[in-house]
């Protein structure tokens, strides 16, 4: 991922100085539990676990001669061991996916942590704006047209479980990539014991997997990259939202507008929603991983490195890109412009045609057939509502005196109220006060 999208702390978690740092860790603890087994002399322990990681540059170095990675950073790390002939027993009865899967769990589990804490604050965001706008009228629209009434913090509300289900969903896959193997060349165990496996996991806080070839299966880190495209697309989500909301002809919504800000270099009026769009074009790149990481399951007999290209990039770029949604997400919300008065205004701007569903229903309680006459009568009016701006109530009075039908103003003043239409989300706003 380009440093532009790039936050610290997840890009610390990718960066190659701390993959070596991990895979010196995984490599100690390994020596340790071989001396305590006795396998190993006991006097080399100290000056394995004393020597310093190599430096990228170190390892890159050998690397453009060996062709390998795992060779050149032992090769580099034995290099900083003193004396140097202690590192002979580095890396003992190993094969190299040992290693890297075992470390690489360690890098999904740090990367998950980092989300999960943003995902806890964005979640938090969303339902505080929803719970302070549950009285702010709006329309709400199906297919882009004006449906019923409905509330602001109704909306958000769904996007706030929705992110609620998304990081759940991300502890769950937590466990499955917190997996670990060391199980020697084709996964049997023939040059080092189960024992020593049992050993690290516990001191990285792992589990062994229950089964291994060469490789851990990547059944897990497809769900958790899975698990992240949904992420990314419920923020997408909530950006859609404010893109549709902060179009001239709406105009209820508006991004965050800082001081000093410009929309365009052409014309000084515009307002742009470059924050939802930017997150748009971001979930696209987290769910182009999904895919590829999928095909890292089937492999060649006990191993091939089809997969390892694959999560090199996509691994870091899925977590880095999300990280970097879930923090502008949560900015985009924080400072979310509502404007109420003009939420007001759409809801009232199709001269009452939002009110034809209960019409509809009081014509059939009156005695009329809901399809052979209420719907037809209801239709015309708001057809003619529709093609000519005459109010609703207006052409609905004409229509149904030609039907002869009398109306029920003051009833009809009842049901045409925009507050009734969500007396009835009281119980969904209390579950939304008590996410967590």
């Amino acid at each position: 991922m380009i440093e532009r999208y790039t936050l610290p702390e997840m890009g610390r978690v990718w960066s190659d100085a701390h993959k070596y740092e991990l895979w010196c860790q995984v490599e100690v603890l390994v020596v340790e539990a071989h001396a305590e087994a006795g396998t190993i002399p006991p006097e080399v322990v100290e000056p394995v676990r004393k020597a310093p990681p190599p430096t990228p540059d170190a390892v890159h170095a050998i690397e453009a001669v060996t062709q390998h990675d795992v060779i050149a950073f032992l090769s580099a790390w034995a290099d900083n061991t003193e004396p140097r002939e202690a590192a002979r027993y580095v890396h003992f009865g190993m094969t190299s996916s040992d290693l890297l899967d075992t470390a690489l769990a360690l890098q999904l589990v740090e990367a998950t942590d980092i989300l999960l804490e943003k995902a806890d604050a964005l979640v938090a965001t969303l339902r505080d704006h929803a719970l302070a706008h549950q009285a702010t009228l709006r329309v709400g629209r199906t297919h882009g047209i004006h449906g019923e009434p409905d509330v602001w913090g109704h909306r958000v509300a769904d996007f706030a479980f929705a992110m609620a289900r998304s990081r759940d969903r991300l502890r769950r896959a937590r466990e499955a990539v917190g997996v670990m193997a060391i199980s020697g060349a084709v996964g049997t165990y023939s040059n080092i014991d189960p024992a020593i496996e049992l050993h690290v996991a516990r001191k990285l806080g792992l589990k062994a997997a229950d089964v291994s070839t060469q490789v851990v299966l990547r059944d897990g880190i497809s769900e958790w990259t899975s698990s992240l495209a949904i992420m990314a697309t419920v923020c997408e989500a909530v950006a859609l939202e404010v893109r549709h909301g902060q179009r001239t002809e709406v105009r209820e919504l508006w991004e965050p507008f800082g001081k000093g800000q410009k929309g365009s270099s052409a014309m000084p009026h515009k307002k742009n929603p470059i924050i939802s769009e930017r997150l748009a074009g971001m979930a696209r790149i987290v769910r182009a991983q999904v895919v590829p990481v999928l095909e890292g399951i089937p492999l060649w007999h006990e191993r091939d490195i089809s997969h390892s290209s694959t999560e090199r990039i996509a691994l870091p770029d899925a977590s880095i890109a999300l990280d970097y949604m879930l923090n502008l997400t949560n900015r985009l919300m924080s400072g979310l412009v509502v404007d109420e008065a003009r939420m007001r205004e759409n809801l009232e701007s199709t001269g009452g045609l939002i009110y034809t569903s209960t019409v509809l229903l009081e014509l059939v309680e009156a005695g009329m057939s809901r399809d052979d006459e209420a719907y037809p009568l209801v239709q015309k009016a708001a057809m003619q509502t529709w093609e000519t701006g005459t109010p609703f109530r207006e052409t609905l009075r004409v229509h149904a005196a030609e039907a002869g039908l009398t109306l029920d103003e003051k009833r009809l003043d009842e049901v045409c109220r925009p507050e009734r239409f969500v007396e009835r989300l009281g119980p969904m706003f209390d579950r939304l006060t008590a996410l967590r």
